[in-house]
């Protein structure tokens, strides 16, 4: 028996893709190089699978063309994930910023792709080792633990490079190139920044953490921060680290809470105080003390002007770090960057030069702000494929 579709990668978009084109009448198989689909599903939300976001929508996004995911976003929401989950009787709760887990496990997840894999007799294949994809006359081949699969349709769902210890690669982008699609240029994101040079020095308040606004470029993000042996990571900054670039400086407001004037306003309120001594009443201690130390602030607030107090102010808002790095693909948890969305059709996710080659996922560059939205982009995406193929 043929096949109709081949789709490289049992991961989120992988399974939902087969799931939704083998429901269709579609006959699919999986090849997944792993020796167990969802990896990465089981490992998401530490372990409960952060499965979506209510709040998704085409601005929690990065990519080349931010317009491109808006068609398959708008066709599958996250209510419609959370109808499937629901139907499924997975209990789930709902975290800060519209972020949805199980109750239970991340299992619960994969458990319910691969049931709704089975409603569609999807042939899913693991330990898959992919010899040669190639063209076969109109279709496509592809050899794997020495046996040929054709099919008219070939999907890339092998994800990014990020989390290698999970197995993860840049095959997508090779299998890409080879069939003449353009790759946006990967890069690690959601992932921690490393210091260096003078901001060394807040490296030894490794663990210490505070909410606050960090900002790359235009991005601007109101999480926590954490201070790493490294350097910085927490939500705050792993989304910021999404939007910077190797160069750029990463702008912290250590007090996003406060209104403006609030350091002359407490000068009037109590003189004697210090500003080390202000500072900690806000920041946990080790971390007020660096920034008083670092301002060069000592004594009583009567002793500075009010334009002295509105510099110190302004700097604890806009605390400019120049991160030397990041912790690489090892440490993100997704990849920027990818095959180029000006390659593939956003209503279908097939390549425009390539009739039949299809490409969804992270494997895509389309990547979501941490909290949901990458699993929601996988559905969505899987869904448009699967529905065209």
């Amino acid at each position: 028996m043929g096949h109709d579709a081949i789709i490289l990668g049992g991961g989120a978009a992988g399974l939902f893709c087969a799931a939704v084109a083998s429901q269709r009448g579609r006959r699919v198989l999986v090849l997944e190089k792993a020796e167990a689909v969802g990896k990465k599903i089981l490992i998401s939300g530490g372990g409960r699978c952060n499965f979506t976001n209510l709040g998704a929508g085409p601005d929690n996004y990065l990519s080349a063309n931010r317009h491109f995911a808006k068609s398959a976003l708008a066709r599958y929401t996250p209510r419609d994930f959370l109808d499937l989950v629901e139907r499924y009787g997975i209990a789930w709760h709902e975290k800060t910023l519209g972020q949805l887990f199980c109750d239970g496990s991340a299992k619960q997840i994969v458990a319910m792709l691969l049931d709704e894999c089975a409603k569609g007799a999807v042939d899913v294949r693991v330990g898959q080792d992919i010899q040669r994809v190639g063209r076969d006359g109109d279709g496509f081949i592809v050899e794997a633990n020495g046996e040929t699969h054709r099919a008219p349709a070939l999907v890339i769902a092998t994800g990014g490079p990020s989390i290698p210890k999970m197995g993860a690669t840049g095959f997508a982008y090779d299998l890409a190139r080879q069939f003449g699609l353009k790759v946006v240029e990967p890069r690690p994101a959601l992932v921690p920044l490393t210091l260096g040079g003078e901001d060394v020095l807040f490296r030894e308040l490794s663990g210490v953490s505070a909410p606050v606004e960090a900002q790359a470029g235009k991005a601007k993000f109101r999480e926590a921060a954490l201070l790493t042996h490294k350097g910085l990571s927490g939500p705050a900054i792993l989304q910021a680290s999404s939007y910077w670039r190797h160069g750029e400086v990463l702008r912290i407001d250590f007090l996003p809470d406060l209104p403006r004037g609030w350091l002359i306003s407490r000068k009037g309120e109590t003189p004697k105080a210090s500003v080390t001594g202000v500072l900690r009443e806000h920041l946990p201690e080790r971390l007020a003390d660096t920034l008083a130390g670092r301002l060069g602030l000592e004594g009583p607030l009567q002793g500075l002007s009010d334009k002295a107090l509105q510099a110190v102010e302004d700097r604890l808002r806009g605390w400019q770090f120049h991160p030397n790095g990041s912790e690489g693909f090892a440490k993100a948890e997704v990849t920027a960057g990818g095959i180029s969305t000006a390659e593939l059709s956003s209503q279908t996710m097939e390549a425009k030069k390539v009739p039949g080659l299809f490409a969804i996922g992270e494997a895509v560059d389309v990547t979501g702000w941490l909290g949901g939205y990458n699993f929601q982009w996988a559905w969505a995406s899987g869904q448009a494929c699967g529905q065209a193929i």
